[in-house]
């Protein structure tokens, strides 16, 4: 209901938002734009064609323009980042947090990345650099230096009277971090604790020793596997020996989980999650060609193994009637399994250890739908066309059909990775190829042994 209520809402801004461009009222759309938040503005920019997305972007307040960038996929930033000049780029860095600073420099010229560099504190400037340091995939790529630590030898009190000195502590603070004085990371103090427990205990006393820091060079993925599994609000980020480089926050998590997600969903289609619904004709027909053209290349292999049949399927039409059938089954049966293998992939789930098990029970799984389907198709087809032995040649090769769909679906994921090629992109062309050629092989195959 919420979600639902939330897509009524964006439409209706999006609804305002053109009629105001389109009356001319330049004012009222300024106001309009610049009265929500820069996730919104974001969303109502890539949701606007080219030509009144660059004028509404001219709309957007300067101290809103950095929130707003970070906000917008890859493709429609770096299309507003190429007609800015680098005095505004560099202005649009003002505020920004370390790490959303970090994910903005990755996209702007060498040139300004200088400048910006040039116009930070010497403590502000190392603290990008080490972010920078590591890869956007990385937990060192996500996280933001803005840490609060604290010794394990000061009192409770202590810790207090340094908080309110401060005035103000950093975004998505649960917890302040242990460490010793060449910052090796000790463990948690929570913040419940320190305001409940006697102030005249030490830190060592209260913390929490048991939570494990996270490795700079962990996959964001598994990043965001660990904040689901344990709660977390927040986490630190170590190196390599241990030392405290920084945190990460459960907002940014949510950016990575929205990210999988987007990626799992558009790779399905063979494109990019950050594909902008506005892009130029050509760009957009460059990017679909590629994998247009691989889809062609199976579909002709699957064309070329029913040629091989030409001969029984001019003597029984039936079989031309048919066909699609098998290879519509098996294509939806495999594909059930692959998005299971690719979503266990992702979360972790599959390993050497276990693949083998759920390799069988996807066999088992086939086996049962290909006899279930097999006996209702035998019927339709015999019924149909009042030939018994097309019913069992169709319930045949939907029973093998599904059996091998179940199979590919559960390797071809597996197989890819180790490849190093992206499942989720290639996956389904791949099966897709498989379950056609299976499924028409084992039709024709029977059929002309029956037939000729």
């Amino acid at each position: 209901m919420g979600e639902t209520a939330e897509r009524v809402e964006r439409e209706h801004h999006l609804r305002r938002f053109t009629a105001a461009l389109e009356s001319g009222a330049l004012s009222n759309v300024r106001r309009m734009l610049n009265g929500l938040y820069p996730a919104e503005i974001a969303h109502l920019l890539e949701s606007l064609p080219a030509d009144e997305r660059e004028l509404a972007w001219e709309l957007v307040a300067p101290e809103h323009e950095g929130d707003v960038l970070l906000h917008l996929s890859d493709g429609v930033r770096a299309g507003l980042i190429r007609e800015m000049e680098p005095h505004e780029l560099v202005a649009a860095t003002a505020g920004l947090e370390t790490d959303d600073l970090a994910d903005f420099l990755r996209d702007v010229p060498g040139a300004v990345v200088t400048q910006v560099l040039h116009s930070m504190s010497e403590q502000d400037r190392e603290r990008l650099q080490a972010v920078l340091s590591y890869p956007e995939d990385t937990a060192g790529g996500l996280m933001n230096t803005d840490t609060l630590t604290v010794r394990p030898g000061v009192t409770l009190d202590v810790v207090l009277r340094y908080l309110r000195w401060r005035a103000d502590i950093p975004e998505m603070t649960d917890s302040l971090i242990v460490v010793k004085r060449d910052d090796t990371y000790l463990g948690l103090l929570a913040i419940n604790d320190l305001l409940t427990k006697d102030p005249d205990l030490t830190v060592g006393e209260v913390m929490v020793r048991d939570v494990d820091p996270i490795d700079a060079l962990m996959p964001v993925n598994e990043v965001a596997n660990l904040f689901e599994h344990r709660d977390f609000v927040s986490a630190p980020v170590v190196d390599g020996q241990g030392k405290l480089l920084g945190r990460i926050t459960i907002d940014d998590v949510v950016d990575v989980i929205r990210q999988e997600a987007d990626h799992s969903l558009m790779s399905m289609a063979g494109l990019s999650e950050e594909e902008d619904l506005f892009a130029p004709v050509a760009q957009a027909s460059r990017r679909r060609a590629v994998w247009l053209g691989v889809n062609l290349a199976t579909a002709l292999l699957a064309s070329w193994v029913i040629g091989l049949f030409d001969a029984a399927i001019e003597k029984v039409v039936a079989l031309a009637v048919l066909m699609p059938i098998v290879a519509s089954m098996g294509g939806i049966a495999g594909s059930q399994t692959l998005t299971l293998v690719i979503r266990g992939m992702a979360l972790g789930q599959i390993s050497g250890d276990n693949a083998r098990q759920f390799f069988n029970k996807e066999l088992a799984v086939g086996a049962v739908n290909g006899l279930i389907w097999a006996l209702v198709v035998a019927v339709i087809a015999g019924l149909w066309f009042q030939d018994v032995s097309i019913a069992w040649i169709l319930g045949l090769a939907m029973v093998v059909n599904l059996v091998a769909a179940a199979a590919a679906g559960a390797i071809i994921p597996l197989l890819l990775r180790r490849f190093g090629i992206d499942p989720a992109l290639a996956g389904s062309v791949v099966l897709t190829t498989v379950t056609d050629v299976v499924g028409f092989t084992a039709f024709l195959g029977v059929a002309s042994l029956v037939f000729l």
